[in-house]
């Protein structure tokens, strides 16, 4: 016991060095404290484990996600944590992979990687069919291919070129890159939006819509295409700080990105069986194709849907708490995505940012104190179908902003993991500035584990974007970008493999800190001016 109060104070000592002189309160004995349980016995990598190799992938809805979230909500039961639960809402069909494979075995054989895209139906059974590459773009093209495209594969999209990986090519990416050309543009307030035609139109003005687009997979459908096959996105990826410069491209190697799904609510007998490819060999069969020689295909998709009832609706977010003294009914929410796509295992995306703030609540229990304000956490369900569980979870608890719900004026902060496995920098502060001073204050303490940037910057399509569209303090944290939008983003190599440890450790340390620093403020958090779903 004297050693811990020995190591506690040394550490407080070490700490008040690095003190700001501003009026903000920094509790540097409890910050100590934390630091100690995050970086020393942190449980980031064991909890990573279940959500990954064990659970994973957890597609909203899947018996997966059910299952993943059965054994989240008995790990922070078992942690002490109060008031566990799952909170319910309609999401459509689970749906599950039970068999996939794919050779092309003409010209030759070349077993293909692939992953069948979320909610696609299966074939029946195993089917050996030629490939074809229409273009289809409208009924002009669709007539030309009448009739001559039953039982064949259909290649959706053109060959992509590929690019070879070199040293300093831009594919792990830290803000410090390129003498902090991308830390300086984090530091930069955005250019203000000029208003355009288009907000006219999406404002509900009275230009003229663009025609419906011509519905090729139905019309595949009508024909009796057996197959879709597509290789994944095609254009760069921003990160999630659009307004900065640095752009991304996906790398190939056997990667293959799944970047979207079917839709949970439609009728599966309604689809085709469609898997992405790598762009490898993907782009070796339009080649063959290209030059008259013909390619046929084995395949084996075999899926499981799962009804939704009114009695167990698929999707649900999970919430427990750390109830606070004075200030209980006033609330600071740490979150996380908790579902993922099907790919991987949901590693970096987001597992990560599950694990970590679940070790933050972890640690402020196991210090033994109480925070003035309740923390809880919220690891919401269905992101990647478009926020559904965080804007879920704020239309139940905060209502809406024309009509709000007395828990709307109680939420004191939130803050949002969701950009990988790399360390906290800092805050996307969202264009509130006024807690630019306090956050500066707390991340004094944190500067030598490289929390520096307080940025002005609105970041779009995270969770955070639920809260802060009711007027809540929701912030972002800045994460090193290493390699998430180049390899891991959605992708089958988003695996346990690609995290950190570390970094991790140090993130869960930081959302705790800043989780305490906001509980036991005498005031709220400044309040967020309003935005809409993708931050503006």
């Amino acid at each position: 016991m004297k050693r811990r109060v020995l190591l506690a104070c040394l550490a407080v000592l070490a700490l008040s060095a690095f003190v700001p002189q501003v009026t903000e309160s920094v509790d540097l004995v409890a910050l100590a404290k934390i630091r100690d349980e995050g970086l020393n016995r942190s449980q980031v990598m064991d909890t990573a484990f279940w959500l990954t190799d064990r659970y994973g992938p957890r597609l909203n809805g899947s018996p997966e996600f059910e299952e993943a979230g059965d054994w989240t909500v008995r790990r922070l039961q078992q942690w002490g944590l109060e008031g566990v639960r799952k909170e319910r809402f309609s999401a459509g069909r689970g749906w599950s992979l039970r068999n996939f494979h794919a050779t092309m075995t003409t010209p030759r054989v070349m077993p293909i990687i692939g992953v069948p895209i979320a909610w696609t139906p299966g074939t029946a059974g195993t089917v050996v069919a030629e490939v074809v590459r229409p273009v289809i773009t409208n009924a002009t093209d669709a007539a030309r291919w009448r009739g001559r495209l039953r039982g064949k594969i259909v290649l959706m999209q053109p060959a992509r070129a590929v690019r070879m990986l070199e040293y300093g090519d831009g594919m792990v990416v830290r803000y410090n890159d390129q003498d902090g050309k991308w830390r300086s543009e984090a530091l930069t307030p955005p250019t203000p939006r000029v208003a355009s035609a288009g907000d006219a139109r999406r404002g509900g003005g009275t230009s003229t819509p663009p025609p419906p687009r011509f519905d090729v997979v139905r019309f595949y459908k009508s024909e009796g295409v057996v197959a879709l096959f597509d290789r994944g996105p095609s254009g760069d990826l921003f990160p999630a700080g659009s307004d900065l410069s640095w752009v991304q491209q996906h790398p190939d190697g056997g990667t293959v990105f799944v970047e979207r799904g079917g839709s949970p609510f439609a009728n599966p007998a309604d689809g085709i069986p469609e898997v992405t490819l790598a762009v490898e060999h993907y782009n070796r069969m339009v080649r063959l194709l290209d030059h008259q020689i013909p390619v046929s295909v084995e395949l084996n998709v075999q899926v499981a849907f799962s009804a939704e009832t009114p009695a167990l609706p698929r999707g649900f977010n999970i919430v427990a708490e750390l109830r606070g003294t004075d200030k209980a009914d006033e609330v600071v929410l740490l979150g996380a995505h908790f579902d993922s796509w099907n790919a991987g295992t949901g590693a970096t995306d987001n597992a990560t940012g599950v694990a970590a703030m679940m070790d933050a609540m972890r640690i402020l229990k196991t210090i033994g104190r109480r925070p003035r304000r309740t923390i809880r956490i919220g690891l919401w369900g269905n992101e990647e179908g478009g926020l559904l569980g965080s804007a879920s979870y704020a239309r139940t608890h905060l209502g809406t902003l024309d009509a709000p719900l007395p828990e709307a004026a109680k939420m004191a902060a939130y803050f949002n993991l969701d950009n990988g496995t790399g360390p906290i920098r800092g805050v996307w502060m969202e264009g509130n500035t006024s807690v630019k001073p306090i956050f500066d204050a707390w991340s004094t303490p944190l500067k030598d584990l490289g929390v520096d940037i307080m940025s002005p910057r609105v970041v779009p399509s995270t969770d955070h974007i639920s809260f802060r569209g009711l007027g809540v303090p929701a912030f972002q944290f800045v994460q090193e970008r290493y390699e998430y939008n180049s390899r891991t983003h959605h992708s089958n190599m988003d695996l346990y493999d690609r995290i950190q440890p570390d970094d991790v450790k140090q993130a869960a340390t930081v959302a705790a800190t800043f989780a305490w620093l906001a509980a036991i403020r005498d005031e709220p958090l400044p309040r967020s001016p309003i935005a809409g779903r993708n931050g503006r």
